[in-house]
C-alpha cells in the first residue's frame, strides 16, 4: 500500500506493556508511515499517567485521562482525582477512555454508569471531548448521551472502535460524536461493519488502530502499532468511495477538529 501523506492514530494504548522494550521503535515506523499524531489513551490513573509521560517524551503523541467501565470498580481512593490533575497536561486532550461494557463482567453496572456521568461533566467541564467504550451496550450508551444531550446539547466525543449497528452510528451522529473504526473493519467477516461506515457522512469519520489490539489485515493476530492505521483508512476509503488522499485529508482534518491539536 502506497503510504499517505498524513493520518491520525486517534486510539491506541502506547502504555501496554507490549510496547515497554521498543517503544521508540514504534514510534519511528509511525512517523516513517506518514502518522501525524497519535492519540495514546488511558484506562485508570496509573496508565494515564503513564500516557501522560510519553506524550511528554514524544512529540508524536497526545493523550487522554480516563477510567475505562472494566477498570472502575478497581478504582482506588484518589484515583478519580489523579484524573482531574491530569486532564489539565498540555497533552491531554481528551477525557476518557469511559463508556460502558455489558461483555465483560469486571464492574458493576450502576458503578459503570456513574463513572460515565462523571467523565461526560469533566468533558463539558474542561472543554476536552470524551472518547467512548461501548462493548454490547449500545442501547445503554444511547440512552446516557440522549439524556446529556437533551439536558446540554451536542456531545463533542468519538464512538471508539464502532462495532455498533447503523441505528446507532444515527443516533450518535444527530448527538454530534464522530464515529471511529479500527483495524476490525478490514476482516472478512466484517461486511457488516463495512456497511455501516459507509453510511458515515466524511466529516464525522475518524480511524484508530486501538494497539496493541485488533491488528489489521493483512497483520492480524500480530501485536498492533499506530504505523497499520494506514490498512484501515485504506479500507474505509474502499468503502466510502474515495480515494486514500481523501480519506486521510478528511480524518486528519476531523481529529485535529475534534482533539483541538
Amino acid at each position: 500500500m502506497d503510504q499517505p501523506a498524513h493520518l491520525i492514530d486517534t486510539h491506541a494504548h502506547l502504555d501496554d506493556p507490549r510496547f515497554a522494550d521498543d517503544i521508540a521503535e514504534v514510534i519511528a515506523r509511525a512517523e516513517t508511515a506518514g502518522i501525524d499524531r497519535v492519540v495514546t489513551i488511558g484506562t485508570d490513573a496509573a496508565t494515564s499517567r503513564t500516557n501522560v509521560e510519553l506524550a511528554s517524551r514524544f512529540p508524536l503523541l497526545r493523550c487522554a485521562v480516563g477510567i475505562q467501565p472494566n477498570h472502575v470498580a478497581e478504582a482506588q481512593p484518589g484515583d478519580w482525582e489523579v484524573i482531574l490533575e491530569l486532564v489539565n497536561h498540555p497533552t491531554c486532550v481528551a477525557v476518557g477512555e469511559t463508556g460502558l461494557d455489558r461483555y465483560w463482567d469486571r464492574a458493576p453496572f450502576p458503578l459503570q454508569e456513574e463513572y460515565f456521568a462523571r467523565h461526560l461533566d469533566l468533558s463539558r467541564r474542561t472543554g476536552r471531548p470524551v472518547v467512548i467504550h461501548c462493548r454490547e451496550a449500545e442501547a445503554d450508551v444511547v440512552r446516557m448521551l440522549r439524556a446529556e444531550f437533551d439536558a446540554r446539547g451536542p456531545v463533542a466525543g468519538v464512538m471508539h472502535s464502532f462495532t455498533g449497528d447503523a441505528a446507532t452510528a444515527k443516533a450518535c451522529l444527530e448527538m454530534g460524536l464522530y464515529i471511529s473504526f479500527a483495524g476490525m473493519l478490514t476482516y472478512k467477516n466484517a461486511e457488516d461493519l463495512r456497511k455501516v461506515a459507509a453510511t458515515i457522512p466524511l466529516d464525522q469519520l475518524l480511524v484508530e488502530t486501538d494497539s496493541p489490539y485488533l491488528a489489521p489485515m493483512p497483520h492480524r493476530g500480530k501485536r498492533n502499532e499506530p504505523a497499520y492505521v494506514v490498512h484501515t483508512a485504506g479500507c474505509l476509503a474502499g468503502v466510502v468511495g474515495v480515494g486514500l488522499d481523501k480519506i486521510s485529508e478528511q480524518t486528519t482534518r476531523n481529529a485535529r477538529s475534534l482533539f483541538r491539536m
